[in-house]
């Protein structure tokens, strides 16, 4: 009997039977596999704390490798790195650099829009989560790496693509194994090294893609759905600012501020410390100041929208009154600043124009000061 062209439309892709065997045997065996374990036997400190530096290598060689050195080439660093970016990748079990670096620049070209988007979180959580995984969604671009043509020069991304299943197997199940064998506990050293930190490797990255993305703040940008999560950034290794990730996909730091966690931006700072990577990618602190004070004026001229007030149009022209009054002291700062941080360099300027342009510079961030001020206390009225 025929089928109708509805019901044919509305099929779902097949599934993907070794990635649901791969994700439910892994978890089911650290869920269920690690309490029995424990109940009759003990693990040594040292399998504690080879379980602990294998699931931060993991996870680590997926933010700092696949994440912001290969999809969005933030910074530049030694082949050996990238080598052992590559090793890691495989430990982590999360496809090849090639493939997930096109999946993610997918993802950014596309975010939201659930046609394109590989892991849309506007297709819910579990979706966005592990679901998109679990069946032939992508299978029309499978093999198609035009978005990664860069990538194709790099001979550690290729020799890791081609040898992919051969280098997840030696790492799944080789390094748990040796680590056993030198250890004397080969069955407690495969289920802790082997399947759970798998399953946590897994499933904090997935966090990214879902709950990044339905959970949370947006200081940066409400154009999609990423949020900034302070909670998910220190399951991720500073990935939970993902707001401003989108925002400026190309800065090498996913957390800004001095006090939030991104020890994936803390190590790529410190291999530049030692001359291991080079041309970290930063977005002016200008042009990230801008983006908060427009979000800040659209949120807040929403918010007043919606409020009864007789003297409401009022308010919005004088909220938009002090927003350009705003950018245009930003303006001037951040170009004095400018010439002031050149100035500090060159041994050759006479003092008193050194002078002249510190004085200028003290002005301009005293008036930026008083203005951010103004903003501030206009803003929170009507948060």
């Amino acid at each position: 009997m025929p089928v109708a062209k509805s019901q044919t439309a509305n099929a779902k892709p097949p599934i993907i039977w070794l990635n649901v065997a791969v994700f439910s045997f892994t978890f089911l065996i650290a869920v269920l596999g690690l309490p029995l374990y424990l109940y009759f036997y003990d693990l040594d400190i040292a399998t504690w704390i080879a379980f602990i530096v294998a699931t931060g290598y993991c996870g680590m060689s997926i933010t700092a490798g696949y994440h912001r050195l290969w999809s969005h080439r933030a910074y530049e660093t030694k082949g050996w790195i990238r080598f052992i970016y590559a090793i890691g990748g495989a430990f982590a079990i999360q496809n090849s650099a090639l493939h997930w670096s096109s999946d993610h620049r997918i993802h950014h070209r596309f975010v939201d829009e659930n046609d394109k988007d590989p892991y849309s979180a506007k297709k819910g959580f579990w979706y966005s989560h592990i679901g998109w995984m679990l069946r032939e969604y992508q299978a029309h671009r499978y093999n198609d790496y035009k978005n990664v043509s860069d990538l194709q020069r790099d001979p550690i991304v290729m020799w890791q693509h081609r040898n992919y299943l051969a280098l997840v197997l030696i790492t799944n199940f080789g390094l748990p194994l040796l680590f056993g064998l030198i250890n004397g506990n080969i069955i407690g050293s495969l289920l802790l090294i082997g399947f759970v930190r798998l399953v946590i490797s897994h499933h904090v990255t997935f966090f990214i893609n879902s709950l990044a993305h339905m959970w949370g703040s947006q200081p940066y940008s409400d154009e999609n759905t990423a949020k900034d999560n302070p909670i998910v950034a220190l399951l991720t290794y500073g990935e939970g600012y993902h707001n401003f990730h989108h925002a400026f996909q190309y800065d090498y730091r996913n957390a800004i501020k001095w006090w939030q966690f991104d020890p994936t931006k803390w190590f790529i700072r410190s291999l530049n410390f030692m001359g291991l990577a080079k041309n970290l990618k930063r977005i002016p602190e200008a042009k990230i100041a801008k983006a908060i004070a427009a979000q800040q004026l659209n949120k807040t001229k929403n918010k007043l929208m919606q409020l009864s007030l007789p003297n409401k149009e009022e308010l919005i022209e004088k909220l938009q009154s002090e927003y350009d009054s705003l950018v245009l002291k930003m303006n001037d700062y951040y170009q004095v600043k400018k010439d002031w941080l050149e100035s500090t360099k060159d041994q050759l300027m006479e003092k008193a124009e050194r002078s002249k342009i510190n004085q200028r510079y003290e002005e301009f961030r005293f008036n930026l000061s008083r203005q951010q001020e103004i903003w501030s206390n206009l803003i929170h009225q009507y948060a």
